[in-house]
């Protein structure tokens, strides 16, 4: 018997999609793949074709969406919602890592953790891999932990284990291969995971256990992702697994957004879509409802170049547009000073802040900008410097995650000693050596006292919501009279405590609210940060165009665009690959703006403390002159001014 719900709507939400959505949309039965450009309406076609399933019949619970970010999942969840007039029963929409939390804790004794096993950050993984360092008698300080972690993540995403892992020429390796098995060794031990684990372990359990994996199968029929493109080893494969039984798998994506294969992403995942689900449609959207036709036609330019691609060119009703501005800087000040001008004359011309970024390839750029915009006192925010990175807010969760799982040992010696507990260091390598007797009576009482502090939040939290669970903890710790009473810093501190407590209520009124917020939490992107923070919703965003990618703005800056720097350049030369993958960050760069598209470049640049002598980006050169204007080629900013002269390239 069809499914039936009070759906508030009638066949006319079809009508609102042009035909290439309106196909992708009615195709319902078999593999599918939508190969979605950049503004191109793709969020809308997902959930209206979630709605067209739901409309036909479809148990909603037989529908599985994922997603990148928990942005895109609340986005996607709230228009379904909206369209369906109820949160009833609707779908399961959530990002690779929360799907893989939720199976996880569903079966937690398979793999062998407590169901509230921690979720490690990048700084708690960093921290565990340095431990595991020592313990092994390698010195941090001569292997860098940062790229053990990421040797590590790479191989778990190509479906590595620390058994199964093998060292080439490459000594890093064999010092990889040494560290991993302690790292596993440190994290169970705490009852910990980390990101990588959230996907590996889940693909592992559902091949492991087919019974377990029939469960998932039965249970989700109709199966889409969201930006199959940045999909690594891993997610393609739990994918696979997920739609073997009824093959309805609806992949969306665009190859010339991929630009994440540095960390794993698969380009060959989306090109040889038809090859592995024989028969599948492929539905082509090309009409963008972002940008102006020559932001569109520049973006082109710069993508056609690249072989490693399904072929389109986006088209728009949207109006022509004004010509692309490129200024050309004698320095990076100028070059900052500059983009800080122009972004000061929008904002006094009205433009809100929130509408308006400045994006670069690499983070080191920002704080230049930063410099120009504390001189005009413009307003904005670092994309990428998490609010849930502070330290004053990590704690504060620390105390949270360690109520309910005191083996979270991270989190423990996080908080043991915040505030001052006079537990030293001997005291807490002591405590985890399980050797408490060993304490002196003073040190034994401050001890008992901390547990007694975690169980007293545990208790708390049973019969409270997570909002004022927070505020009961940020009292009873002694933290809010500890910051209340100290510096101006230590004020800003506790206002940042506060606002966690301000968005914690929004998980008030969930079912199992703590197993979501902690979920969450430890699973934000840099842009699901974004706004977190009420002080940082209206400003101007600087960011890397990782970060900006899936965003849009009336007004975007570009800055840097100098050869070497973008594209980048390392010491030995850029495979073809890598050269396409920045051609296609530039894409994605220029197709975030809606209205004006602004380029820069500057002729010389301090990088690592060394002058350079630029000249400007390939991707500069690469458009035609009709669409592009100079800007102010002799500009000089009265603050911080420079005496302007060119060099001959």
């Amino acid at each position: 018997m069809p499914y039936s719900i009070g759906y508030t709507g009638r066949m006319n939400y079809l009508e609102s999609l042009n035909e290439m959505q309106k196909e992708a949309v009615l195709h319902t039965e078999g593999p599918l793949l939508v190969v979605a450009g950049a503004g191109t309406g793709k969020t809308k076609t997902l959930t209206h074709r979630i709605i067209h399933l739901i409309k036909k019949g479809t148990d909603p619970r037989s529908i599985l969406a994922i997603t990148f970010t928990n942005k895109a999942a609340k986005e996607m969840r709230e228009r379904v919602i909206a369209m369906l007039g109820t949160d009833d029963h609707i779908p399961t929409m959530s990002t690779f890592h929360s799907l893989g939390v939720r199976i996880l804790r569903d079966h937690h004794t398979k793999i062998g953790v407590n169901k509230y096993f921690n979720i490690l950050d990048s700084q708690d993984k960093g921290t565990l891999i340095k431990q595991a360092m020592r313990i092994q008698d390698i010195n941090p300080k001569e292997w860098e932990p940062r790229k053990i972690a990421s040797t590590i993540s790479r191989a778990k995403s190509n479906e590595e284990t620390a058994e199964t892992y093998t060292a080439n020429k490459n000594p890093l390796t064999s010092i990889v291969k040494i560290v991993w098995p302690e790292y596993e060794r440190l994290k169970r031990e705490e009852q910990s995971l980390d990101f990588d684990d959230l996907l590996s372990e889940t693909y592992f359990l559902l091949k492991k256990h087919p019974e377990i994996l029939a469960q998932y199968q039965s249970r989700w029929q109709y199966v889409h992702v969201d930006e199959y493109q940045d999909t690594n080893t891993i997610q393609y494969k739990l994918v696979r697994l997920l739609v073997d039984q009824h093959k309805n798998i609806c992949a969306v994506g665009d190859g010339d957004q991929n630009i994440y294969s540095w960390r794993g992403a698969d380009m060959k995942n989306i090109l040889n879509f038809e090859k592995d689900f024989p028969g599948a449609k492929v539905v082509l959207l090309e009409t963008n409802y972002r940008s102006t036709q020559i932001i569109l036609e520049a973006a082109h330019e710069i993508i056609k170049k690249n072989n490693e691609r399904i072929d389109k060119k986006l088209v728009t009703d949207n109006q022509e547009g004004k010509e692309i501005a490129l200024y050309e800087a004698f320095s990076a000040h100028q070059e900052a000073s500059w983009i800080a001008t122009q972004v000061k004359k929008y904002i006094d011309e009205g433009t809100e802040p929130k509408d308006i970024a400045v994006l670069f390839r690499t983070n080191f750029q920002s704080r230049i900008l930063e410099e120009a915009f504390l001189r005009k006192a413009l307003p904005y925010q670092v994309v990428g410097v998490k609010f849930f990175s502070r330290k004053e807010v990590k704690d504060v969760m620390s105390y949270l995650k360690a109520a309910f799982n005191n083996d979270s040992l991270s989190d423990v010696k996080r908080i043991i000693n915040e505030p001052k507990r006079g537990l030293g260091k001997v005291a807490v390598a002591k405590i985890f050596a399980g050797r408490i007797s060993d304490l002196p009576k003073k040190q034994l009482e401050s001890y008992q006292k901390f547990s007694e502090l975690l169980d007293d939040i545990y208790q708390f939290a049973l019969t409270h919501t997570p909002s004022d669970t927070i505020r009961h903890i940020v009292k009873a710790t002694g933290l809010e009279k500890k910051l209340g009473e100290g510096t101006d810093e230590d004020k800003e501190r506790l206002e940042n405590m506060k606002e966690l407590v301000t968005y914690a209520t929004k998980y008030d009124d969930l079912e199992n609210a703590y197993d979501i917020f902690f979920e969450e939490v430890a699973l934000l992107s840099d842009q699901d940060s974004l706004g977190s923070n009420r002080k940082d919703s209206n400003t101007v965003k600087l960011m890397t165009i990782h970060s900006s990618k899936g965003l849009e703005f009336k007004y975007v800056f570009v800055s840097g665009l100098e050869q070497g720097l973008f594209p980048s350049q390392r010491d030995d030369a850029l495979t073809k690959h890598e050269q396409e993958e920045e051609r296609r960050l530039c894409y994605v760069a220029f197709t975030r703006a809606k209205e004006m598209l602004h380029l820069s470049y500057a002729k010389l640049r301090t990088i690592y403390g060394q002058e350079r002598i630029n000249v400007p980006s390939e991707f500069v050169r690469d458009l035609s002159s009709h669409l592009v204007v100079e800007a102010g080629e002799n500009y000089d900013d009265d603050e911080g001014a420079v005496e302007t002269f060119y060099l001959d390239f």
